[in-house]
């Protein structure tokens, strides 16, 4: 026998789809497995080492291994074949029906080998094909009930097979697409991309997605998601499986909301345009009418002659500066959402800002006979920080608490640092409060939370909060707020610990001591 004929059975004993060993006689009568294959192995539940030069009795119950060795000494005693008809239950998850024992004799005629083969139980055998023929008829149905489109196309791009969903998606009937080209279903614009990538995918097997447009039955193009994959059958023959699924109404919506959302950049950029040559517009008079309404209320060419005017003065002078603080505010609101804010940074002492605020603030505070306490921690740190904004928004924060505080009534301003390195400013005031379902509203731009008459008087832009949060998360801080109607309103303001600077710690003095004298210099 050749080395190449020896290698071809081997292989062919090795891959036999039914269990098969060679079992040999040793000198004391003992039946030895001298080779068993692949399934043969699976069969017994066992392994080579297990099974290879070991007797029937090592890997097989009593009853079992007693059935086998009756076969293999009638086999050898006779020098002919024997059947086992019905075998006792093994392990393994092959099922055999019996097994074949024949003889396997040399030059003398005498019996050396015993070859072993199993017989595969029929009844087995049709309950497969019965499986088979169920999992063919399921996979069928999936094929044809799906609403999604699914095209099988052999290696030249012909259409082989077309389930219902493709058909009922695109309008084609079966007649037209079987044998078509479904390059032919691509928009020219498409076709050469889409026959590369036929041929690329069915000679790889590479699986793949992405868009394409087909061409409807109609004359319409509908925008699809495809995916594909490549089976190979017999005789090496190959196919590509390609789903379509109709994406074109998504499409129409990403291109309209592509177009509002232009139209809405287009419109934002309007808006602050606007926003700014109106805030430029309106101040230029505002300033003339605040000048000249000083220099009135001064008297400073002469009196005005009457004391009504001079009431009537303050009250244009007062509208005038309410006025230009709201253009100030809807300035600032516009540029900070534009992105054009940028921060002139430096050393800022956040108990001496705040402190300046405060008084500041002080006249307002004054009429309604308000008390505004700051509290601030032992040795403070400095921030590192745009000291106007942060000033802005400790302006805003304490107007707000003045603007909706009651009489005699008491606001604090605590200023401390966090666990965590973060400095922490909290506003508090004993006023009319936000309702808890409103404090949303009341952190965005223009919001109004009070529908008290009681207060209307006091209602500004509602630029003032969302101001301050915007103004502060420009520093990566964050502002918090709790409140409930009539219980007051906190307002919490955090700086990032790594805008915190940290002040050098002072050497302790020497302590003095009576009995200790100093240390003479060195002449």
């Amino acid at each position: 026998m050749t080395d190449d004929i020896q290698k071809q059975y081997e292989r062919y004993f090795k891959e036999m789809s039914i269990p098969r060993f060679v079992v040999k006689i040793t000198d004391n009568d003992e039946y030895i497995v001298a080779d068993a294959n692949d399934i043969a192995l699976k069969y017994f539940d066992r392994n080579a080492e297990q099974i290879l030069e070991h007797k029937i009795t090592d890997f097989m119950g009593h009853e079992n291994a007693a059935h086998f060795e009756q076969s293999f000494e009638v086999c050898y005693a006779r020098g002919i074949s024997v059947t086992i008809q019905a075998l006792p239950s093994v392990p393994g998850t092959v099922r055999v029906h019996g097994f074949y024992v024949s003889p396997i004799k040399n030059d003398d005629g005498e019996v050396e080998l015993l070859d072993v083969i199993g017989q595969l139980d029929v009844a087995d055998q049709s309950i497969l094909q019965r499986e088979r023929d169920d999992a063919i008829s399921l996979m069928s149905s999936i094929f044809d009930v799906s609403e999604i489109g699914i095209v099988v196309t052999d290696q030249s791009g012909r259409i082989v097979r077309v389930n219902e969903g493709f058909i009922r998606t695109y309008g084609w009937s079966r007649d037209e697409l079987i044998n078509a080209d479904v390059i032919s279903l691509v928009t020219p614009d498409e076709r050469p991309l889409a026959q590369q990538n036929h041929e690329e995918f069915i000679r790889t097997g590479v699986r793949s997605s992405g868009e394409l447009k087909i061409i409807k039955k109609n004359g319409s193009v509908a925008n699809t998601l495809f995916t594909t994959a490549t089976i190979e059958l017999s005789q090496k023959r190959r196919f590509q499986v390609t789903t379509m699924m109709d994406i074109t109404l998504r499409k129409q919506m990403e291109e309209s909301l592509r177009f509002a959302k232009e139209q809405a950049d287009a419109a934002n950029h309007a808006k602050s345009t606007f926003l700014a040559n109106m805030s430029h517009e309106l101040r230029t008079p505002l300033n003339a009418i605040l000048g000249f309404s000083e220099m009135m209320m001064k008297e400073t060419f002469g009196p005005m002659g009457h004391d009504k005017y001079s009431e009537y003065m303050t009250d244009v002078h007062s509208s005038a500066q309410h006025l230009l603080e709201i253009i100030n505010e809807v300035l600032d609101m516009s540029k900070i959402e534009a992105g054009r804010i940028e921060l002139d940074e430096s050393e800022v002492g956040v108990n001496d800002l705040l402190q300046s605020v405060v008084r500041m603030l002080a006249s307002k505070a004054f009429a309604i006979d308000l008390d505004i306490q700051v509290k601030a921690a032992d040795n403070l740190p400095n921030i590192y920080a745009d000291s106007r904004l942060i000033r802005q928004i400790f302006i805003n924060l304490i107007t707000n608490a003045v603007k909706f505080s009651h009489e005699r009534g008491k606001i604090s301003a605590d200023v401390g640092m966090l666990d965590d390195g973060r400095m922490q400013i909290t506003i508090t005031d004993e006023g009319v409060g936000i309702p808890k379902e409103k404090i949303k509203r009341a952190m965005e731009p223009f919001g109004q939370v009070s529908d008290n008459p009681e207060n209307s008087g006091v209602q500004g832009t509602g630029l003032g909060l969302p101001l301050a949060k915007a103004m502060i998360e420009l520093h990566d801080g964050t502002m918090g707020l709790e409140s409930d109607a009539g219980k007051g309103t906190r307002v919490f303001v955090t700086i990032p610990a790594y805008r915190i600077i940290e002040r050098p710690q002072r050497p302790e003095p020497a302590s003095k001591s009576s009995d200790k004298q100093p240390l003479a210099r060195n002449a």
